[in-house]
């Protein structure tokens, strides 16, 4: 459950194994946003957003190598996550979710139309950049998630 203006994320894992996720919105509304942080991808940088609620029931499906946010829109916000494999604090990372180079377009008022400032967990405001990621070898590349979907995939 989040707040309005809550904004958690950009969240990923490592490849092996990362985490495929279907997410949705139970209660509440949140813009979504799926960044694709594979270095070597042709879309590396560029994210898309949509918004999942109580009224449409939208969910969303993020494979392997993409990084994920979301902010609340209302308070009481309640997101869902169906996920590929279980949360390992050793394997997750961060990239900050107000990078000025991602230029996320966040929402600036909630659903009902009040004004909306982004708050941020202690650990997403430590977060480095996309750059600073890519820099430290955090980030997976386009190689390695297609290695890793072709063996989940392969016959046994």
């Amino acid at each position: 459950m989040s707040a309005a203006g809550v904004l958690r994320g950009i969240h990923f894992a490592d490849v092996p194994p990362s985490q495929a996720k279907y997410v949705m919105c139970v209660k509440g509304a949140v813009l979504d946003v799926v960044v694709d942080i594979r270095v070597g991808s042709p879309t590396f940088g560029t994210w898309d957003a949509v918004l999942l609620d109580d009224v449409d029931r939208r969910a969303i499906y993020l494979s392997e190598g993409l990084g994920h946010a979301f902010m609340s829109l209302e308070d009481g916000s309640t997101v869902l996550y169906l996920c590929s494999s279980g949360y390992a604090p050793g394997r997750e990372h961060g990239i900050h979710p107000l990078d000025p180079d991602l230029a996320i377009a966040w929402p600036t008022t909630t659903r009902a139309g009040t004004p909306l400032s982004p708050v941020l967990s202690e650990k997403d405001e430590a977060a480095p950049t996309l750059e600073e990621a890519r820099a430290q070898g955090l980030l997976p590349t386009q190689e390695q998630v297609d290695t890793y979907l072709a063996a989940l995939n392969s016959p046994k």
